[in-house]
């Protein structure tokens, strides 16, 4: 059992924490909304009041923020995780943020004499509850083995990438690929519909073919009952998008299947539809080929 802390307790983050309190570590958590965590306590999970306290409380504290932004906010102030890191403590972040901030934590973290990990996941809620979750590591490779063990009480599949930052480089190349796939997904459904075939057949055909990655068979469905509590929304997917057209950009390497999905996600905040799971975008492109519900 490990000495744990955890700073983002939203809709990925939480069901971490359960996966590691059902695992028997000790955990101490924080969320700017503390309501939203309410489950967990109740669930066994110590409250810090700060992300200072936190970092203080644990041998190793893990962090799971919405973007870059959140957590340059998390760890600066005197009530900042950074604060309460000390000589031999553990660093694990889980966001997906900006390569270049994730590496500039990283040596902050150094110079107060505890190690940092980019830990970014590849997966959703549901990969995460069935425990099929998959962690990419950035960092030196004996912290990495130090906290291997704690890693796979989150999911099964643990692959250590490179040095800091290079694990939420591989995040970003990943998630790039989500809503590609869900955009061209969605116009092979409404084809299929326009052409006189149930949305329900064409969807049920397309996730039992070929082109059924794990993220077709468990987002496609979305297009028949879109769900209420967005498992991955709009601004965020958008976020990651906006990483990796930033990272062609310094690479030279062209994205243009990204760069348009991007301008879907921008129509459907045009749409005032931000807050939706990202798969809402078939409902944008429906409604530009004069399908609806």
């Amino acid at each position: 059992m490990a000495k744990l802390g955890f700073i983002g307790l939203g809709v990925m983050g939480s069901r971490v924490v359960r996966r590691l309190l059902n695992a028997g570590h000790q955990i101490t958590g924080y969320n700017r909304t503390r309501s939203k965590a309410q489950w967990l306590l109740d669930a066994g999970m110590a409250w810090g009041e700060t992300p200072r306290a936190v970092a203080e409380s644990s041998d190793v504290c893990l962090s799971m923020v919405t973007n870059t932004n959140a957590l340059r906010s998390i760890n600066d102030g005197p009530d900042g995780l950074l604060a309460g890191l000390s000589a031999g403590k553990m660093y694990i972040d889980m966001s997906t943020v900006s390569p270049a901030f994730s590496q500039k934590l990283s040596q902050q973290v150094a110079n107060r004499g505890a190690s940092m990990l980019d830990a970014p996941v590849s997966g959703s809620v549901v990969t995460l509850e069935e425990g099929k979750l998959s962690i990419m590591v950035g960092g030196d490779v004996a912290a990495f083995e130090k906290v291997k063990p704690i890693l796979l009480d989150i999911g099964p599949k643990v692959t250590h990438v490179g040095k800091n930052g290079l694990a939420v480089t591989m995040k970003i190349a990943t998630n790039l690929s989500l809503a590609v796939q869900m955009l061209a997904f969605s116009e092979g459904v409404l084809i299929a519909e326009k052409s006189g075939i149930k949305r329900e057949t064409a969807v049920e055909v397309l996730t039992n073919s070929v082109i059924a990655s794990p993220m077709v068979k468990y987002r496609g469905p979305f297009v028949l009952d879109m769900p209420e509590e967005a498992w991955f929304n709009v601004n965020m997917m958008q976020k990651d998008m906006n990483l990796a057209l930033e990272l062609g950009r310094q690479l030279d390497v062209p994205l243009p299947t990204t760069a348009v999905t991007n301008e879907f996600l921008t129509a459907a905040r045009g749409m005032g539809l931000e807050e939706r799971d990202f798969a809402i975008m078939f409902e944008v492109l429906a409604q530009m080929s004069g399908v609806m519900k």
